[in-house]
């Protein structure tokens, strides 16, 4: 469904121009212009097409925190589920100050999809909150953390919808959250949450998955490509734990990683970076970042310049619309494998296509960690756990026969991964709310 244009005359009135300016494309924009697109193409019952465009739940909540000055904030936060059609909803806990509803929603939508597409019994949900917890002490945002969890508490659980660590969070605050759950119900509650400390009842291999995943979707992709993996460069932007997993799983593999970059800047070496060395730097600095690293014939450069910097492959493992209209021309690569939560506009996306440029989607490539977090999960209720190797394992047969499940639809039906991923995604979902007649 295409946004109305809306014209105007260099002769109105200074309001009138303001008001017809066009509106910004947000990402739950996109994910329901995607799924539009893709319900015509399935030929999709109207009715089921209505139910796949708006969430089944959303709650938003205000959280009062006691600051350590003495004072008191109150944070917005968010929980939304898209679809329980497939099961019970799955999704990350962001904490950024840019989160808001539609950004939830949209990463709700992506969630049902992503599940859907490598074929694990989860619905999508999301939540998030507005926050900049760099501006927080560790106290806060336990604090922050536990109210949150006590607010969302009505409409999450084992059996209805799992969280999961996203942006900004990580295993000690879902180890807070596990908590907060377990006083509430008085009894544990290691099920309520995936992404746990191992100790806590998380599955060995967690921290890893999405980045391991996205190195498998890259693999397979350039052995369809018939493009050796020794013989090829790859870009990152973005080196948080995802970023950083990548690179090195792809370094393992023999590819030359040239470019790097997080918050603080980015790193370039044509002859290929020292991601072992580069690793060991970021583990050591205080903010787990990039900034201070250098060696010889290693130059600077802005996140921006990554994406435009000479690779074979480009990951975005940043943020939502990250590749847009206004950069999407220069982009080097002719591979894209997504990383990142909706990285690529719509608009962006026409522009690589029409470009030869090939990208695979993140509703595949990132579906790592929520693979392993359905093991965690599985792991959690039998209370019989894996060994890391044969966590791995199965993330990659599960990984592999996605993708090339994938690969033969969109072939099949002659449109690009993305397309095909999301009719794939759609289709099983839009199966399962015509088999449970919810739409009549």
């Amino acid at each position: 469904m295409m946004l109305q244009e809306i014209v105007s005359s260099g002769q109105a009135p200074d309001l009138a121009s303001i008001a017809s300016r066009p509106r910004t494309l947000t990402l739950w924009d996109s994910v329901r212009t995607t799924l539009d697109s893709v319900a015509e193409r399935l030929q999709l019952e109207p009715g089921i097409h209505a139910v796949l465009r708006e969430p089944e739940r959303e709650l938003a909540v205000s959280i009062p925190v006691a600051m350590s000055d003495g004072g008191v904030r109150v944070f917005k936060g968010y929980r939304v589920q898209h679809s329980s059609a497939r099961g019970p909803c799955k999704g990350g806990i962001r904490y950024h100050p840019d989160v808001d509803l539609d950004e939830v929603r949209a990463l709700a939508a992506l969630m049902t999809w992503k599940c859907a597409v490598v074929g694990i019994p989860y619905g999508g949900a999301k939540g998030g909150v507005s926050v900049d917890p760099s501006h927080l002490s560790e106290n806060e945002i336990r604090c922050l953390t536990e109210r949150f969890t006590r607010l969302i508490m009505p409409i999450i659980g084992p059996g209805s919808d799992i969280p999961a660590p996203d942006v900004n969070t990580n295993p000690q605050v879902m180890a807070w959250m596990t908590d907060a759950a377990a006083a509430m119900f008085g009894k544990s509650a290691v099920g309520v949450v995936t992404g746990k400390p191992v100790q806590l009842g998380g599955s060995l291999g967690r921290k890893e998955a999405t980045g391991l995943g996205v190195a498998i979707t890259a693999r397979e992709l350039l052995k369809r490509c018939g493009r050796p993996l020794n013989q090829t460069t790859v870009a990152i932007q973005g080196y948080g734990n995802v970023g950083m997993a990548a690179a090195t799983f792809l370094h393992q593999m023999g590819c030359r990683i040239v470019a790097v970059s997080d918050i603080s800047g980015g790193l370039c070496s044509l002859h290929g970076l020292d991601i072992p060395a580069i690793n060991l730097h970021v583990q050591r600095h205080p903010r787990f970042l990039l900034e201070g690293y250098a060696a010889p014939g290693v130059e600077r450069l802005s996140n921006a310049e990554i994406l435009t910097s000479a690779a074979d492959v480009l990951i975005p493992a940043a943020l939502e619309h990250q590749i847009r209209a206004d950069n999407a021309h220069e982009i080097r690569a002719n591979i894209v494998v997504e990383a990142a939560n909706g990285p690529t506009t719509p608009e962006a996306d026409v522009i690589l296509q029409e470009r030869g440029v090939i990208v695979a989607p993140d509703i595949l490539s990132n579906a790592g960690g929520v693979v392993v977090s359905y093991f965690e999960w599985v792991q959690d209720l039998h209370g019989l756990f894996w060994d890391e190797p044969e966590v791995n394992h199965n993330l990659e047969q599960i990984m592999t026969a996605s993708f090339d499940r994938v690969w033969q639809f969109s072939c099949e039906h002659e449109v690009p991964l993305r397309t095909g991923a999301t009719m794939l995604a759609v289709k099983r979902v839009a199966d399962s709310v015509r088999d449970r007649g919810l739409v009549q």
